[in-house]
C-alpha cells in the first residue's frame, strides 16, 4: 500500500504517526465497505451483496459506509506502518481521522506507547558469589524442638495451675470501645495458644498468671492497618474469663523419640539426618540466590527507558492472576481486600516494585533470545502444554485448542523462549556448569497436543 508516514514523539514515551494513504486506496475501501454492508443488510428487491451503493446509502446512510471504510483502512494501514517503522505498541493505539473525503488522500493519526528501545549490556561470563550459610548446632536443636512440639501431649492443668507461655486455653471474652460493644468482639470458649500471637498486641501475655475461673480485663490497641477499618487505631478493653488450661507436655529427646518420629534407631542418627537435609536446603538456596544475582546483573547491564504504562499493565496482570487463584479457593478479590484491610491503590503500590523487576527481566530475556537466535520448537511447546494439562487436569488437546482460540499460544511460546534465554545466561556465567533444562518430560508424556 502506497502511503506516507510521519513520526512524532508526543512525550518521553508516546508516539504519534500521521499516515497518509493514496485516494485510490480510500476508494477501494469504500467499495469494500459497500459490499460488506450489503452482505449484512436485507433490502427488498435486492439479493444480499448486490445492493447498489446509492440504495445502500439511503438505507444505512453514507456515514455508516465511510465509518466501515475508515475502520478497515485504519487497521490495514496501521499494521503496515508499524511494520515499516519497526514499532510494537505496548498500549492500544488510538486513531483519529484527519481527512476521509472521496477523491482525496485518506489521512489519519494513530497514537500509542511503543515497546522501548533496548541496548543489551554484558550477559555472558557474569560473576556472582555463591554463599552457602553454614548449618549451626543451634539450628539443628531448634528443628528438634519444633518436632518435639509437633508430638507434644496436652494435659489438663492442675486446679491451682496458672496460665503460662505455651499453654492452650479456652476463654470467654467481650470487647468494648468507649464502653460500647463492637462486631466480632465477643466469643465463648475461644481456643487460644498463649504465645502464638494470633490475637492483637500483647493480649495473650496479659492472661499469663490467671487461673481457671479467673476474670481479667485486657487492654489493647488495634493496629492502624487493621483489616476492619472501623476498629483500626482504636483502644479496646476485653473482659475475659478463663475456662480451661492445658499444658503442653514435650516428649523426652532420646532414641525412643527418634524411632517414633523418623526411620532412624538413634537420636544421633536422626540429628545427623536433620543436619544433612538443612545443608542440602542451604546449598539449594545459595544456588538459587547466585542464579538470581546473575540475572539481576544482566538486567542492570541493560540500557532502557521503561515506559511506566508497562509497569501498570504488569500490575494489572498480577492482580488478575491473584483474583483467579483466589476464586479457586472459593474467595474473590473484593473479599480478600476486605479481609486484609487493603484497597486497590495500596495493592497496586505493593505490587509496583516486583512488577517493575519482572518487566525488566522479561525484556532482557526477550532481547537475549533475539540476539542469540533462540527459538521454540513444536516438541517444547507440546511438553509445556502437557504440563499445563496435568496442572488443570484437562486433556492436552483441549488445552491446546483453548490456547489457540484465545490467542494465548504465542504467550506460552514466549514464556518457554524466555526460560531458554535464562538457561543460556546461566550456562554462560563465569565458571558455570551446565544448568539442567526445565521442564523435562518423559517420551510417553510428550504427546503432540497441537495437532
Amino acid at each position: 500500500m502506497a502511503m506516507n508516514i510521519t513520526e512524532k514523539k508526543i512525550d518521553n514515551y508516546e508516539v504519534e504517526l500521521t499516515i497518509e494513504v493514496e485516494a485510490a486506496e480510500f476508494s477501494k475501501a469504500i467499495k469494500r465497505a459497500v459490499k460488506m454492508l450489503a452482505d449484512r443488510v436485507d433490502i427488498k428487491g435486492f439479493r444480499k451483496g448486490k445492493v447498489p451503493q446509492a440504495i445502500l446509502e439511503q438505507r444505512v446512510g453514507k456515514d455508516a459506509i465511510i465509518a466501515e471504510a475508515n475502520e478497515f483502512l485504519i487497521g490495514k494501514a496501521s499494521r503496515e506502518a508499524l511494520k515499516e517503522k519497526n514499532l510494537i505498541p505496548v498500549t492500544e493505539p488510538k486513531s483519529e481521522v484527519v481527512t476521509n473525503e472521496e477523491g482525496k488522500n485518506f489521512v489519519f493519526k494513530v497514537t500509542f506507547t511503543p515497546y522501548p528501545e533496548v541496548k543489551l549490556g554484558e550477559y555472558k561470563n557474569l560473576e556472582a558469589e555463591k554463599v552457602v550459610e553454614p548449618v549451626t548446632d543451634e539450628q539443628v536443636a531448634e528443628q528438634l524442638e519444633q518436632m518435639r512440639g509437633h508430638h507434644a501431649n496436652l494435659i489438663e492443668a492442675a486446679k491451682d495451675d496458672a496460665v503460662a507461655d505455651g499453654d492452650f486455653i479456652t476463654l470467654d471474652y467481650t470487647g468494648t470501645i468507649d464502653g460500647e460493644k463492637f462486631a466480632g468482639g465477643e466469643a465463648k470458649d475461644q481456643p487460644l495458644e498463649i504465645g502464638s500471637h494470633k490475637f492483637i498486641g500483647d493480649f495473650e501475655e496479659q492472661l499469663i498468671g490467671a487461673k481457671v475461673g479467673d476474670k481479667r480485663t485486657v487492654k489493647v490497641t488495634f493496629p492502624d492497618d487493621y483489616h476492619a477499618k472501623d476498629l483500626a487505631g482504636k483502644d479496646a478493653e476485653f473482659a475475659c474469663k478463663i475456662n480451661s488450661i492445658k499444658h503442653r507436655e514435650l516428649p523426652e529427646l532420646n532414641d525412643e523419640f527418634a524411632k517414633k518420629v523418623s526411620a532412624f534407631q538413634t537420636l544421633e542418627e536422626y540429628k545427623a539426618d536433620i543436619r544433612k537435609n538443612m545443608e542440602t536446603n542451604a546449598e539449594r538456596r545459595a544456588v538459587e540466590a547466585q542464579r538470581q544475582a546473575i540475572i539481576d546483573k544482566a538486567v542492570e547491564n541493560m540500557t532502557i527507558d521503561l515506559p511506566p504504562v508497562m509497569i501498570e499493565n504488569r500490575i494489572s496482570q498480577m492482580i488478575r492472576e491473584l483474583d483467579a487463584n483466589l476464586q479457586t479457593q472459593g474467595m474473590n478479590l473484593q473479599q480478600y481486600m476486605a479481609f486484609s484491610g487493603m484497597d486497590m491503590d495500596k495493592m497496586r503500590e505493593d505490587y509496583r516494585e516486583s512488577a517493575r523487576k519482572n518487566v525488566l527481566t522479561d525484556i532482557m530475556l526477550e532481547n537475549v533470545a533475539e540476539e542469540e537466535k533462540i527459538s521454540v520448537n513444536e516438541q517444547e511447546l507440546n511438553i509445556e502444554i502437557s504440563m499445563m494439562a496435568q496442572m488443570y487436569r484437562t486433556p492436552p488437546k483441549q488445552i491446546a485448542k483453548y490456547l489457540q482460540e484465545s490467542g494465548q499460544l504465542f504467550n506460552v511460546a514466549e514464556t518457554i523462549r524466555r526460560r531458554k534465554a535464562m538457561k543460556f545466561i546461566l550456562d554462560n556465567m563465569a565458571g558455570a556448569k551446565k544448568v539442567d533444562e526445565a521442564p523435562e518430560k518423559s517420551a510417553e508424556e510428550s504427546t503432540d497436543a497441537t495437532e
